[in-house]
């Protein structure tokens, strides 16, 4: 017998944009601001997907996914500045493919240092919480500091490609290309995220693994070489989430990660930790309510998530999809 669908959860996204509109009293502000939310929550989604799927699959609290942030970040800002040529081309299809090559070594390299990362630093302290955090945050500390050893401790400007700057205008309201195309490839990932977890063997042992790891491991699965793929997997989308952090706000921190990590935290929180379905609207919910707030009362704008976060657990203690009982 199937399990219905709860459709709750589905329709906070579009109460919570709808509840705005009267709020911000212009139609045009409403989509430009709309729109800038959905770019905003699909990069933070990137970036917490594979962090919710290792806490919901090995129960870890890794406080350091935000170096794999950062190194994607930093990564970019040296495949784009050597591709000068490209990213300053008026045709789009240079753009992209300088902006494909940057994703493309920023998730390797991110990847591979969360293998590291895993094998020395994450393994020894399983089940072990309080461990974890302080580890894990030591590490990305270190990590901080190695990038800063290799770019600098100073800001640098990663400018967005010429084919890519600008807006589109659809009457009165400006939609930015950028984040036009920041919605695209969040939906493009959550899609392949979804189609794996769902129509693949692999999907299914994470989510057998996430539900329940004792059953898994009992039919002779190895638990373990399952996680350290999943956590290489979300290191790489942090890696590529990085990336599309620092073109969206054209300049990165070795702090950037660091930065991004509370609202990472938010949005696994009121997903439900375990459950991509409940990252990807937590994340549109962070991003419409960051922008919405902005605009309407700058001075909450810091408090706003919090209290969406807040308001969100009184309602659904274990967040609006939760997968994993913890």
């Amino acid at each position: 017998m199937k399990t219905s669908l709860d459709i709750k959860p589905l329709l906070l996204v579009p109460v919570l944009a709808l509840l705005a509109l009267p709020l911000v009293g212009s139609v045009d502000t409403w989509l430009t601001l709309s729109v800038a939310g959905f770019a905003m929550g699909m990069i933070i989604f990137i970036m917490a997907s594979g962090l919710t799927l290792v806490f919901g699959l090995m129960d870890v609290l890794n406080f350091g996914h935000g170096v794999f942030i950062a190194l994607g970040a930093f990564v970019a800002t040296s495949v784009m500045s050597g591709m000068a040529d490209w990213t300053q081309s008026q045709e789009l299809w240079r753009n992209l493919l300088a902006v494909g090559s940057a994703m493309a070594l920023a998730m390797m390299a991110a990847s591979v240092i969360g293998l590291a990362f895993e094998r020395f630093i994450v393994r020894p302290v399983y089940g072990q919480h309080l461990k974890q955090i302080l580890i894990t945050m030591g590490g990305m500390i270190i990590g901080e500091e190695i990038i800063k050893v290799i770019w600098g401790p100073l800001q640098i400007a990663l400018p967005l490609p010429e084919a890519m700057r600008g807006s589109l205008l659809w009457g009165d309201a400006s939609l930015e290309k950028y984040r036009l195309m920041a919605v695209v490839v969040g939906l493009l990932v959550f899609a392949l995220q979804a189609w794996t977890l769902s129509r693949t063997k692999v999907g299914l042992l994470i989510r057998a693994g996430v539900q329940d790891r004792e059953m898994v491991e009992s039919l002779g699965y190895k638990i373990r070489r399952l996680f350290v793929g999943v956590f290489v997997v979300g290191s790489g989308l942090a890696g590529l989430g990085g990336v599309m952090w620092g073109l969206y706000q054209q300049n990165v921190v070795p702090q950037i990660g660091a930065q991004v990590n509370v609202l990472i935290f938010i949005v696994i929180i009121m997903g439900g930790l375990g459950s991509t379905g409940g990252a990807l609207i937590g994340a549109l919910m962070v991003g419409l309510m960051a922008n919405y707030t902005g605009f309407l009362f700058p001075k909450l704008a810091l408090f706003s998530n919090i209290a969406l976060m807040a308001a969100i657990l009184l309602w659904r203690p274990q967040g609006v999809y939760p997968v994993a009982n913890r």
